[in-house]
């Protein structure tokens, strides 16, 4: 009987030398931190000359070692005068606030019904949804005036309320239904076996799953119904002027008050950039969930 004989190779101790690592996560961040530079000039520039007095404003080119003052803002504020902004960006915090939390009690049943349990053509539904945004805004403007003026609620708060809630409900539909489908249905289907209904399922099961889009969404809905112009520019006077349309009446025929301007755009612009910074982990989470299998 032969005996077979069997060569083990002996293994290598040494490791392949995976070579120079190219320097593409590093580029990467460089670019990244160019990009972010890009885009924070512009809000820097504007909060260095809403510091300035009109006339060193006006410079060309601008002056950076010009005095600060804070006249911009007095002027903003109605100190020297002039009218108080504090009914616009009341009558703002209203109207988007308000929209997006009707925005968010219509489209999370929506989205459950679409990802969760799903009906019929869903996509259909969805295409249906987005449709809806594609539509100019300035084709509907005429007859939701001629609507408002006969109805009595020109000049009224909660006319925009109801605008900005079906302008962003598609939206929040769409976006909602991307993260309620990430939410595993085993959890869901263990509630309704301990007898928890339709509402308890998606107050105390569904949404702190998806929290983070949730967030996200909401987050999305208030920066829109904030700067929404067109709309509270027709359809509102002085009792439900918003914060952009106070904003308008800074620029008049007398000419452009750079200083003031700067430093009203910066005041009405905070609210979004503290609502962003607050929640930028929720966003971040909700605008990549299911990004990632």
């Amino acid at each position: 009987m032969s005996a077979t004989a069997v060569r083990v190779r002996p293994s290598s101790t040494k490791s392949a030398d995976p070579g120079p690592r190219r320097p593409k996560g590093r580029g990467l961040g460089l670019l990244a931190w160019l990009a972010g530079i890009v885009f924070f000039l512009p809000i820097a520039w504007m909060a260095l000359t809403s510091f300035h007095s009109e006339e060193d404003a006006a410079t060309n080119p601008p002056s950076f070692a010009a005095p600060l003052t804070l006249d911009g803002y007095r002027e903003f504020f109605g100190t020297g005068g002039g009218a108080s902004p504090w009914p616009s960006l009341i009558n703002s915090t209203v109207a988007s606030l308000a929209s997006t939390l009707l925005v968010l009690i219509l489209a999370l049943p929506a989205a459950y019904a679409l990802s969760i349990r799903p009906v019929k053509k869903w996509t259909d539904v969805l295409f249906f949804f987005l449709s809806t945004k594609m539509l100019p805004v300035v084709a509907g403007l005429l007859p939701i005036y001629l609507f408002a003026k006969n109805t009595g609620m020109l000049d009224n708060i909660w006319l925009l309320v109801i605008l900005y809630t079906s302008m962003n409900l598609p939206i929040a539909v769409w976006m909602m239904q991307s993260f309620l489908s990430e939410v595993p249905v085993a959890i869901i289907e263990a509630a309704q076996i301990d007898g928890a209904k339709l509402p308890t399922i998606l107050t105390r099961v569904v949404a702190p799953i998806a929290l983070p889009g949730i967030a996200a969404t909401s987050l999305i809905c208030f920066i829109f119904s904030w700067n929404e112009l067109l709309f509270a520019r027709v359809l509102t006077g002085v009792v439900a002027e918003t914060a952009p349309v106070f904003l308008t009446g800074f620029i008049t025929s007398q000419g452009l008050f750079l200083a003031k301007v700067c430093a009203a755009s910066l005041v009405v612009s905070l609210p979004v950039l503290a609502a962003g910074f607050a929640a930028q982990d929720k966003l971040v989470q909700g605008l990549s969930l299911g990004a990632v299998k």
